[in-house]
C-alpha cells in the first residue's frame, strides 16, 4: 500500500450522486462504516474529513453500513459524483 493510500485510510465506498438543497451525499458503500467513524471524501475537486452523525438507507437511520448499501450523509461540503469515500 502506498504512503497516499495510507493517509487516506480504506476505501469504503464511492459517491453516487449528490443532493445540494439538503446537504446529503448518496454513497454506495463497499465496505462497512458507521456513525462515528471520521469519513475522508476525495475527488477531482473534493478534499475533506468529517465525523458521521448520522446516515440513512431507504429513508430508515443506520448505525451501520455494509457492502452493497446505498447510504445518504449529510455532509458540510458539495461532493462530486465517483468521488471516493475512505474510512480512516
Amino acid at each position: 500500500m502506498g504512503e497516499q493510500a495510507k493517509a487516506e485510510g480504506t476505501q469504503v465506498g464511492k459517491v453516487m450522486r449528490y443532493f445540494g438543497k439538503v446537504g446529503v451525499a448518496a454513497v454506495v458503500a463497499s465496505g462497512e462504516f458507521s456513525v462515528g467513524d471520521t469519513l475522508h471524501f476525495k475527488g477531482h475537486t473534493t478534499d475533506f474529513e468529517m465525523v458521521v452523525e448520522s446516515m440513512q438507507v431507504n429513508d430508515v437511520s443506520v448505525q451501520k453500513a455494509a457492502a452493497g448499501d446505498e447510504v445518504g450523509i449529510k455532509v458540510p461540503q458539495r461532493v462530486r459524483e465517483r468521488d471516493i469515500v475512505y474510512r480512516k
